[in-house]
């Protein structure tokens, strides 16, 4: 596997990968690089013949008072995890790279990122959507791969890459990769190891109260009691407030009062310890 750190290099290198036609899957990471990483790792592998990876702790995307010191930056043990599954290139640049002395662009993208984590969090998907366009522009994949985990930033990555004709040449193909849990439930997520064990053993109370509010939706239960339910069931349990705990449309990302004829999804954001947690799983349409 072969680490780049500079553009000029990052682009004789895909160009060598792309000889005789090969194709390339680009799996954006902010390393601490978990089995939900690795799972995406492979996703890529069985779409394209060559993988790159990125590891980039994008201060962007990071609002004040939250973890980008703390952020854990593990590059030795995160490449070595990507060379074991079979990367072609792990693209690792510098701050200064990304954001050169006197960068004066963003990207914002209205709609899709002006709730849940886009209220709790201003500012967070701009940084997002402006650190993918650019990743993007300088690996121009042919694919690339993101976890469901985020749902909201699958849907900003998605939008953004369709108003601003990113789709082709490159990224022609935004895949999403279904949520990979732990034994008990809990979604992987690199901020997990920030928690206690007694904040980790409580945690588990998420997925698991989420599936319960999901089957008395889908019983035709009304929603929104079934959500006030939710978040009181999660404070008992040990967290500490819930930023939100919502039915919205699958796409569109609108929050819904009933069940609909198109896919929903329950999405929540809850805080245990010093840790913020997102989930979210899919709602069977209305029949």
């Amino acid at each position: 596997m072969q680490t780049v750190a500079k553009l000029d290099l990052l682009r004789k290198s895909i160009a060598a990968l792309r000889k005789d036609g090969k194709t390339v899957a680009l799996v954006p990471t902010m390393g601490a690089l978990h089995d939900g990483h690795l799972t995406l790792v492979r996703a890529a592998k069985e779409r394209a013949d060559h993988v790159v990876a990125s590891i980039f702790v994008n201060p962007t995307q990071f609002g004040e008072g939250e973890d980008l010191d703390a952020y854990p930056r593990p590059l030795a043990e995160d490449s070595a995890a990507l060379k074991a599954e079979g990367v072609a290139l792990l693209w690792a640049p510098e701050v200064a790279a990304m954001y050169p002395e006197g960068f004066a662009t963003s990207i914002a993208v209205e709609g899709v990122s002006s709730g849940f984590c886009g209220a709790s969090r201003p500012g967070h998907f701009d940084g997002v959507a402006t650190v993918v366009c650019k990743l993007f522009n300088q690996v121009r994949p042919d694919m690339a791969v993101f976890g469901e985990k985020d749902w909201q930033q699958l849907a900003v990555i998605r939008r953004m890459a369709r108003d601003l004709n990113l789709m082709q040449p490159f990224a022609d193909d935004i895949v999403g990769v279904e949520t990979v849990r732990e034994a008990d439930g809990l979604a992987m997520s690199s901020r997990n190891r920030y928690l206690s064990p007694e904040d980790r053993a409580a945690a588990a109370k998420l997925p698991r109260e989420m599936r319960e509010a999901i089957a008395r939706i889908e019983d035709g239960q009304d929603i929104r009691p079934t959500l006030a339910a939710l978040e009181d069931a999660l404070v008992s349990g040990g967290f500490a407030s819930v930023d939100y705990a919502d039915l919205a449309d699958a796409a569109s990302l609108e929050r819904l009062g009933e069940l609909g004829k198109n896919p929903a999804r329950l999405l929540v954001a809850a805080r245990i310890g010093s840790t913020r947690l997102i989930d979210n799983m899919a709602v069977r349409p209305a029949s």
